[in-house]
This record gives C-alpha cells, sequence and structure tokens, in this order.
C-alpha cells in the first residue's frame, strides 16, 4: 500500500458510495438514511487504508480544531504536580482532543508569547495551569475563547478548578483525633499571630482555616504554632528540633505540606523520639516521597490528576464559571498511633 496519506475519496471509492455518503458515515451523522451495509462497507475501508480525518479541513467546516491550549508555569518540568497535566490528558484523549502543553516558567514575556501560540492554531479553548496554587496574572485574551483556570485563580475568568483545602484541613485534624489526640498538637508551618500581615495564598488560608475550624469544633487548641515561611525539609528540620529541644509536651504534629513533614522526621529520629510510637504526624500534598518514609506518612492528598480532568470537562462544556473545587483524598499509611492514652515520653 502506498505511504500517501488515504483521503475521504480513497474510502469512497473502496467502499462503492460517493464522498458525501462516507463523509457522513465518518462523522457519525445520524440521518444518513443509508444502509447497515453502506456503513459497514465505509468503516471496512476506512479501517483497511488507516484513514484518519483531516483535523485541519474540518476545523474550518466546524470551527473547532479538537485542539486545547494548555499553558502553565512550571507544572510540565516539575513532578510534584505534573498529574495536572495527565488528567487532562486523559480527559482530552477520552473527549477525543489533543492538548498543546506550553511552559513559561512564569515569565510574563512568555506567557504573551504562548498564548499567541495557542491562539495561532485556533485551540478550542485554553488552561492556564500552575504548580502550586494561587492567583495568576493572566495576558488580555480575545473575546470568546473558552478559559478555565487549573490550580489557580484569575479575577477576569471566573471559571476555575482547586483543591478543597478546607474540607482537608478539616480532615486533617478528624485524622488526629480519630487516633485519640486530645492534647500535646502542635502546628508547623503557620502562627497566624506571628504572620498576621503577611499572605501566601487564597488556598493555604483556605487550608489553615479549615484546620482551625476543625480544632475549634472539638474543644482543642494547638499547644505550639510554629511559623515558617518556606515550607522545605531542612526548615521542617531545624523548627522541629528547636520545639523539641525546649518542650517536651507534644505528642503530635499537624504538618503544613509533605516537605515540612520529611524535616521533622529527620529530626525526631536525631532526637531518638519514635514515630508515631511517641510522636504522630499528619500533613498534606502526598508528595511521592511520603510512600516511601518509614513509616509512611499519612496524609491528605493535593488531587492533581481528578482536577486535570475536571478543567477539560469543564473547557468542553462551553459554560464553565465560578469554582470547582474537588475533594482532597485521605490517604492513610502509618504515621498516626492510636491512642487512648498519650504515653509518657522520657
Amino acid at each position: 500500500m502506498s505511504s500517501k496519506r488515504a483521503t475521504l475519496a480513497d474510502v469512497a471509492r473502496l467502499a462503492g458510495l460517493s464522498p458525501t455518503a462516507a463523509s457522513m458515515i465518518l462523522n457519525g451523522r445520524p440521518d444518513t438514511r443509508l444502509s447497515q451495509d453502506a456503513h459497514d462497507r465505509v468503516n471496512a475501508a476506512a479501517q483497511a487504508l488507516g484513514y484518519r480525518p483531516n483535523v485541519a479541513a474540518r476545523g474550518l467546516r466546524t470551527d473547532k480544531t479538537l485542539t486545547i491550549g494548555f499553558i502553565s508555569d512550571v507544572v510540565a518540568t516539575t513532578r510534584f504536580a505534573s498529574g495536572l497535566i495527565k488528567g487532562a490528558l486523559e480527559a482530552a484523549e477520552a473527549a477525543g482532543h489533543v492538548v498543546l502543553v506550553l511552559e513559561t516558567g512564569g515569565d510574563p514575556a512568555r506567557e504573551a508569547e504562548a498564548i499567541a501560540a495557542v491562539l495561532d492554531r485556533q485551540v478550542d479553548g485554553i488552561i492556564f495551569a500552575t504548580m502550586r496554587a494561587r492567583e495568576l496574572f493572566v495576558p488580555d485574551i480575545p473575546a470568546g475563547t473558552a478559559v478555565v483556570m487549573l490550580n489557580a485563580t484569575n479575577p477576569k475568568h471566573s471559571a476555575s478548578v482547586l483543591p478543597d483545602e478546607f474540607a482537608g484541613g478539616e480532615a486533617a485534624v478528624r485524622l488526629l483525633l480519630e487516633g485519640g489526640h486530645r492534647d500535646g498538637i502542635a502546628l508547623l508551618g503557620q502562627n497566624d499571630e506571628v504572620e498576621r500581615d503577611t499572605f501566601r495564598s487564597a488556598t493555604v488560608a483556605r487550608r489553615v482555616a479549615g484546620i482551625r475550624k476543625g480544632m475549634s469544633d472539638a474543644g482543642l487548641a494547638f499547644v505550639a504554632e510554629e511559623s515558617i515561611w518556606l515550607w522545605e525539609p531542612d526548615e521542617g528540620y531545624k523548627a522541629t528540633r528547636a520545639l523539641f529541644e525546649r518542650r517536651t509536651d507534644i505528642r503530635a504534629l499537624l504538618c503544613m505540606n509533605d516537605r515540612l513533614a520529611f524535616g521533622a522526621y529527620q529530626a525526631l529520629t536525631e532526637l531518638g523520639i519514635s514515630v508515631p510510637d511517641d510522636v504522630s504526624i499528619v500533613s498534606f500534598d502526598n508528595d511521592e516521597l511520603a510512600a516511601y518514609l518509614r513509616p509512611g506518612l499519612t496524609t491528605i492528598a493535593l488531587p492533581h490528576e481528578a482536577m486535570g480532568r475536571r478543567a477539560v470537562e469543564l473547557l468542553l462544556a462551553g459554560d464553565a464559571s465560578g469554582e470547582t473545587l474537588v475533594p482532597m483524598p485521605t490517604v492513610k499509611r502509618a504515621s498516626i498511633a492510636s491512642r487512648a492514652v498519650n504515653p509518657a515520653r522520657g
């Protein structure tokens, strides 16, 4: 068989029908009034010839290119948030679309170039994604272009897909309560008094609000709150080490993210304090390394793949507006001990 791409005319000729009839069958027209035999012959001819529709030509007829623009800061080049792209690709494939992924590194000039690139290719809509949830500046987009913000918000584009951080915060507290923890709980990474005049992001604020609500509803209060601006392992290590060197009443750590928890694990090991026998730990994000800690880290996961899928579904629906909150799953491992009465720690 020739390497030349098969055309609609080739399919029609092999099936013994007109190109118009073959086109109606291949495009799934429900009102063709053609026989089942005709449908079977066209489909068999298309398969035999390896026929693929000319998407560009179809786009001119239907004003749809079956292509989605996916513009991100560093989502594509970091393992942490790559699930956003994976979920988007899965949903797009299921809907018969392809995704054009461009990464800007957060550079405004590159963002403008990326937008121009996807608009030049007449995408059916644009998804703007960020690695960490935040408000994102977006250059002007032509009216009529569908836009969904993924793990991000923008005042000009109301349709956004975000993790349900408030419910996630409540869930983290509930895990400690289920383990019998009612005192000696410390918060690692946040202190409202210290951070009164600072702002991280709306999603972090919701996570904190959910934690506060969970504690308040249970009639509990943290015995210590450690403000940490950079939620990285080294900062978690230093804060945990300092906290346990000045206090002996800590029985549980609620860490604002997994990376802080990684540092806490190291500090506690050096101090001869066992997780979870002496101190329980719960955290957020479900970073890949959380499963490889010993014991495994119990965490409230960021639902990146589900968020990516939902963003594509909303974009293709064509009428998305407002926030869509995606539940954060609880990933139970072995970092929370069950204790009716907290044992004394020497």
